[in-house]
């Protein structure tokens, strides 16, 4: 099982990481809400456990740009603050559960267990949506108004990253980064003409278009 901990204090994520990989989990951590957002777009999790006060990007809005992109994860806060105000921010942000600090471990690992528990039993697939748009993470089938749509294996993972970043501009360095995973060539057209494939295939036809184009920044998926 794979746990992403994004935790600022080197002593708490040390505490964390060792505790659960004795219990036999992989755990990542980030040490800011960057970072983590960065670790979290790069592989799936089955459990993201954020602290709430964050350099960069804090727990509330990473726990936000997580339930954005339709990502069905268990996500588990922890805080040394511990008002009631400070826990309806973190619930309304998506969050599953709330953990104050202080904490003993074998609390953290109980509650961890529990909201993995739950996600598996429901037994619902994974999906990204954005209109009538939806990209199924389990059975990798992608559908628009409910009509199939053939993608190849590299149109898909675009389309994945654009999805889980929706609403959100995506340069083309970050593109040929998390999708072909190689350093941005600027003397190729390979993303753009990408870019116009899946045009093709999920705008062409339908509206509204999803993909839109930023000048001088990148693309962005969203319905206006």
């Amino acid at each position: 099982m794979k746990v992403l901990l994004v935790e600022d204090e080197p002593q708490v994520a040390s505490f964390i990481k060792k505790g659960f990989e004795h219990e036999g989990y992989e755990l990542t951590v980030g040490y800011d809400g960057s970072t983590g957002w960065s670790l979290y777009q790069q592989q799936p999790y089955d459990l993201v456990i954020l602290d709430v006060n964050l350099p960069h990007l804090n727990g509330v809005e990473l726990c936000r740009l997580i339930r954005a992109g339709r990502h069905r994860v268990p996500v588990l806060m922890l805080t040394a603050l511990d008002s009631l105000a400070d826990k309806e921010a973190g619930f309304e942000a998506g969050a599953d559960d709330y953990l104050a600090k202080p904490f003993a471990f074998r609390e953290l690992l109980l509650r961890a267990r529990a909201l993995t528990k739950r996600y598996a039993e429901t037994g619902a697939p994974q999906l990204l949506r954005l209109a009538d748009l939806e990209l199924n993470l389990d059975s990798k089938i992608v559908t628009r108004a409910g009509r199939r749509i053939d993608l190849t294996t590299r149109e898909y993972s675009l389309l994945e990253h654009l999805l889980l970043n929706q609403g959100r501009i995506v340069s083309r360095v970050d593109i040929a980064e998390r999708v072909w995973e190689v350093d941005f060539d600027t003397t190729t057209n390979i993303i753009d003409v990408y870019i116009g494939y899946l045009r093709k295939k999920i705008d062409k036809g339908f509206e509204p278009k999803l993909i839109h184009t930023v000048v001088g920044m990148g693309y962005v998926m969203r319905e206006q």
